[in-house]
């Protein structure tokens, strides 16, 4: 029989040149992230915060600040694996084999000072002022929004610092970000533990506000002298209202909107209802209240401010990509306070030079909004990259080349353009507090939305009628009334406003707390104006810019 020969499968040989730091800095690096995040920035940290080796050791302070970011892309692997993967492309060189101890101790030695100052640094809004989907007419749009799911090790120390959160069993931190909602880029971050409050952790990020910016909020950031901060730097605001809040209506506007007051603030009050028609033919309605310091009409429809404030979800998607894509939902790793927030400000580090390299890729390609952007493309990317060491020094500046790999893996995976969708709110955990919630009759799964109404409801009469004699006084003679004398005062100046203090002063009658109930009750009749907590004013009182 004629024998058969299998020719050998032909081979190719592929050589790559890997260019690095020298000696024992090699291992020091991100793989194309390393433009981001480069040598010079990350020795000019160090030697700020003076955390610099005071003698060149094996595990140079360097080496420690990008095996920290290292540590946050691989989150499920341990200390050595994360070294094994920074070193893996650098096979050939004499490189040092650390136990999982002196990474520890690497760890200990850096602290949190550098890292922080790194976020820092990288912190800030990405966007040009041509990239589609970041602005609102001469505004950038901003949000605050705060998490508190971030789960850390369930360790005494942590829950010394940080308390139990009964619903899910592990201690949380409280993570309070400053988001540019078209890029979901981070423009600052703060946290600690879960008591500090979402308004009080956000009122540590407002110097970073700037009178070209439109700050976007949910209900729980409806403070009066929250308001009143963020109004000072000169932003402008469009947020939500709780339900239950009375807001004076002064002035009707022709949009269906009003002008009121809110403490001090004169602000414009924009009650809608929201009809969503699905593909499948489900329809419901919810309802929101807007308050915002845009006040011109005519040039901000309610309509459209409404439509505006769907940005503030892009928020969500933030805080998404960090807890699920980069970590997976994983506990952080570290044991201790101080490294909980050293991991934390690596993590929120690494989420910004991610969020960089997006942002470059869509202003590469003219008239891609970052949107479209897939943050998994780009963290699978960055991953392979640095087991790779490849991009690490870039000598080629060319256009052709800035992007890198990632940013040409993201322009050839672009998502399709934004669609609208709906699904309900709903969480799982049969512990939490949340598990209980009604049906606000929104379907179980992701639907597409065929059609939007947007109803602006028109305010009801402001005054209504009251009855001729009040429960307070109604036995006395009108001229003797005690609602009848307070009146008269009010009224005497009324572009002043009142403190319940300042009204009992006049009388010397009346205890500090009738004084506050019999204002309280007939403000919510109508009567008077309350214009915020313990601030009242006459029914013909009118905003004055002294006001």
């Amino acid at each position: 029989m004629p024998s058969h020969h299998v020719l050998p499968a032909p081979v190719m040989a592929i050589t790559r040149t890997v260019t690095v730091a020298a000696g024992r800095f090699a291992p020091g690096h991100l793989g194309e992230l390393t433009a981001v995040v480069p040598f010079e920035l990350v020795d000019a940290v160090l030697s700020e915060t003076r955390t610099v080796q005071r003698r060149l050791r094996d595990l140079p302070s360097r080496v420690g600040v990008y095996f920290l970011l290292a540590m946050c892309l691989f989150p499920e692997v341990g200390y050595r694996l994360v070294w094994d993967k920074l070193t893996a492309g650098l096979a050939g060189m004499p490189v040092v084999a650390p136990t999982p101890k002196a990474l520890r101790d690497l760890r200990r030695r850096l602290g949190t000072a550098p890292v922080r100052a790194l976020f820092e640094v990288l912190a800030g809004p990405l966007a040009r002022p041509a990239t589609p989907g970041v602005r609102f007419g001469p505004y950038r749009t901003v949000s605050f929004d705060g998490c508190s799911s971030q789960k850390v090790a369930d360790s005494e120390r942590n829950r010394v610092w940080l308390g139990r959160t009964s619903h899910h069993g592990y201690p949380t931190v409280e993570l309070m970000t400053l988001v540019e909602t078209g890029t979901r880029a981070l423009l600052g971050a703060v946290f600690g533990p879960p008591a500090g409050g979402e308004t009080g952790y956000a009122s540590r990020l407002l110097h970073l506000l700037r009178p070209d910016m439109l700050v976007l909020w949910d209900k729980g950031f409806d403070g009066n002298s929250f308001l009143a901060a963020v109004t000072s730097t000169g932003a402008q605001v469009l947020g939500r209202l709780r339900a239950n809040r009375r807001t004076p209506v002064l002035t009707p506007l022709a949009d269906g909107s009003y002008l009121s007051m809110i403490g001090a603030e004169k602000v414009r009050v924009i009650d809608v209802n929201i009809t969503v028609t699905c593909a499948d033919g489900t329809v419901f309605t919810g309802s929101y209240r807007l308050v915002t310091t845009l006040t011109d009409a005519r040039r901000y429809p309610a309509s459209t401010l409404a439509g505006l404030y769907h940005q503030r979800w892009e928020h969500e998607s933030a805080y998404y990509a960090l807890r699920h894509t980069i970590t997976s939902g994983r506990v952080l790793r570290s044991g201790d306070p101080v490294g909980v927030e050293q991991e934390m400000w690596a993590l929120l580090t690494l989420y910004q030079a991610l969020r960089t390299v997006m942002v470059e890729a869509a202003e590469s390609l003219p008239g891609t909004d970052p949107d479209r952007c897939c943050f998994t493309v780009a963290v699978q990317t960055a991953r392979d990259q640095v087991v790779q060491a490849a991009g690490i020094v870039t000598t080629d500046y060319s256009a052709a080349t800035r992007t890198g790999l990632i940013g040409h893996r993201i322009l050839a995976r672009l998502l399709p353009p934004r669609r609208q969708r709906v699904s309900t709110r709903k969480v799982k955990s049969p512990m939490s507090r949340y598990s209980t919630r009604h049906d606000d009759g929104r379907p179980d799964t992701s639907r597409t939305i065929t059609h939007l109404t947007i109803s602006v409801i028109r305010p009801s009469e402001p005054h209504p009628q009251l009855p001729a004699v009040s429960r307070d006084d109604r036995n006395a003679v009108p001229a003797e009334r005690r609602r009848h004398r307070i009146l008269t005062l009010l009224e005497e100046d009324p572009t002043r406003l009142w403190r319940p203090r300042d009204i009992a002063s006049h009388f010397g009658d009346i205890t500090m707390e009738t004084m506050y109930r019999q204002l309280s009750r007939w403000a919510d009749s109508g009567l008077i104006h309350k214009l915020g907590p313990g601030l009242y004013a006459a029914t013909a009182w009118t905003p004055t810019p002294l006001a």
